[in-house]
Formats: structure tokens, C-alpha cells, sequence
């Protein structure tokens, strides 16, 4: 498939910039149906915004897990918030069997 430059409007600073015959040949390999909404500089700047890489993906910050041991069997889990010790914390099957 041959591809061609392509001037876009970025939707942010509403510069334009090119979407690269190269980058487009690239979009297509990765599966990516959608054109780039953005310029390469508001691209990174929303990255930083959003705490971009090294996160839980999409820009979400990676969840920290708390040892805990569990109320109902007394099996030690790992939950994604910190116990405090005022309620009761279930592993996994204990919690979906209280939930039935």
C-alpha cells in the first residue's frame, strides 16, 4: 500500500504538521485505523500531563498492592488498597462467595 504526506490541524494549538508517509506505513502495521489528532509537541505535553509512560498504561499510574490476610480462610492475599484494619479483607474466592 503507498502512502503520502498528509498536512492534519492539531486539535489542540490548531498548528498544522505532517503525518509522514513513514508514520502512516507504521500506523498501518500496528493495526491503528485513526489519523494522529495531534502535533508531535502537544502530544508529549499531554504525556507529561497525564504522568505519560512507566504507568499503569493509557497514562494511569501503576496501582499499589497491600499483604493482607484474609478474614474468611485466612489465606494471605495481596489487595489494591491499604487495609486499616476497621473491616474485614477477603482473597479473591472468599470475597466473590460473599458477594453471591
Amino acid at each position: 500500500m503507498s502512502f503520502e504526506d498528509k498536512t492534519i490541524v492539531c486539535v489542540d494549538c490548531a498548528q498544522e504538521f505532517i503525518h509522514s508517509a513513514e508514520d502512516q506505513s507504521r500506523y498501518a502495521e500496528r493495526g491503528f485505523t485513526n489519523e494522529p489528532k495531534r502535533c508531535r509537541d502537544c502530544r508529549q505535553q499531554r504525556k507529561s500531563q497525564r504522568g505519560g509512560g512507566g504507568g499503569g498504561g493509557r497514562g494511569r499510574p501503576r496501582r499499589e498492592f497491600h499483604d493482607a490476610v484474609c478474614a474468611e480462610c485466612g489465606t494471605q492475599t495481596t489487595v489494591p488498597f491499604k487495609p486499616t484494619g476497621d473491616r474485614p479483607v477477603y482473597c479473591r474466592d472468599c470475597f466473590q462467595a460473599q458477594r453471591q
